[in-house]
């Protein structure tokens, strides 16, 4: 079978919805990440230059997972994951490290973070475990353990980087992926009763840092210049913005650097702060829109292997809009996730643009396959 074969009905039914609301907040997340450097002034480190160079290589990754076939790209899921998951045995052991965690590989001119690809590859794998293992009946708990596996075994190279937020965020897609599939009550009481079990051997895995997050969570106001900071100084960001904002570059939580990450996990305090409660709604529309057309892919692709893929990569993008705000308003603990399309980091743009291209791929297919 070759990797793509030309059918003019692919580029006729190309899905320009879902393009331009990607695109959209794409360039909205520029001029956004443009702003946090611009207070800098020459010392800026044009990071907003730096994005979107990686939105350019992130469309490269999306033509190519938009091109072929996305029953050819499932054929080949163990040898995606295979390879990613030997990349991550190579960062545990060689891998790039800054800021206390080790996370990338160094190719000399940039480096890339394969924990952000793993995401992709893990919802691939398993679309692909569960479309060979069809059941008309609820799946049991031991039917789930290889699924299971192939989950937990980067789970833990990825949380022992340490990155908790993508190690959870593993973790939480594919229970979602799990429990849309379907599982016999039973069964999710189980795993649920365990999972509480296991919460106290987790906590000796974390991170002192990761331990002080989860405790200014409940109290930031207890070490305000501490672990609290960067919650209370978010909060303080996008409640000055008001209704209509400060106005574009006026910030001052932004533009005085009193906001930490502003470029990547609070990155929505500084648009918030800037465009107000109104610029805050249309962006969140924007990311609604996107997860209401993403699951309409889902409920409209030709075959459970479509349904499946389309499913995780959008409950991918919906959980990680969703606990990025709630880190950022202070209802959920600073895990770390960034917010898709908007925040800046060269990978998870990447990665998830290509993710969007395996979308648009079932997206465009349904026309064409027969059920």
């Amino acid at each position: 079978m070759f990797f793509f074969r030309y059918d003019r009905r692919i580029f006729q039914n190309f899905d320009w919805t879902l393009f331009a609301l990607v695109m959209g907040i794409c360039a909205i997340g520029v001029v956004n990440i443009y702003s946090t450097g611009f207070g800098l002034g020459e010392n800026s480190p044009q990071l907003y230059l730096k994005q979107i160079q990686w939105i350019i290589l992130g469309l490269f990754l999306m033509a190519i997972s938009f091109l072929i076939d996305y029953r050819v790209i499932a054929q080949a899921a163990y040898v995606i994951y295979g390879i990613l998951l030997a990349s991550l045995v190579y960062v545990a052991f060689f891998g790039h490290m800054a800021n206390g965690a080790q996370r990338w590989i160094s190719f000399g001119f940039v480096l890339l973070q394969p924990s952000e690809f793993m995401k992709i590859a893990v919802i691939i794998v398993l679309a692909r475990y569960f479309d060979d293992h069809k059941s008309r009946e609820p799946y049991l708990l031991r039917e789930l353990f290889l699924p299971l596996a192939l989950v937990l075994i980067p789970f833990v190279f990825i949380i022992r980087q340490p990155d908790l937020g993508t190690a959870l965020m593993i973790l939480i897609v594919a229970v979602s992926l799990v429990l849309f599939i379907g599982v016999y009550w039973k069964s999710i009481i189980i795993a649920a009763a365990s999972a509480v079990v296991m919460m106290p051997l987790a906590w000796l895995f974390l991170k002192d840092y990761q331990k002080h997050r989860l405790f200014s969570f409940l109290s930031p106001e207890s070490d305000p210049l501490g672990s609290g900071y960067h919650i209370i100084q978010s909060m303080i960001a996008i409640g000055s913005g008001g209704v209509l904002g400060k106005g574009f570059l006026r910030g001052s939580q932004t533009q005085l650097k009193f906001l930490p990450e502003q470029q990547t996990d609070f990155v929505f305090s500084v648009f918030a702060e800037e465009w107000g409660f109104v610029g805050g709604v249309v962006l969140m529309v924007m990311f609604m829109s996107l997860m209401v057309w993403g699951f309409r892919i889902a409920l409209h692709s030709r075959d459970l292997l479509g349904t499946i893929l389309a499913f995780g990569i959008t409950a991918l993008i919906g959980w990680e809009v969703i606990i990025n705000l709630g880190m950022v308003l202070g209802l959920l603990p600073v895990v770390g996730i960034p917010l898709p399309f908007f925040s800046y980091g060269g990978s998870a743009m990447a990665s998830m643009l290509a993710a969007v291209g395996l979308l648009m791929n079932i997206s465009v297919r349904r026309f064409i396959l027969q059920r």
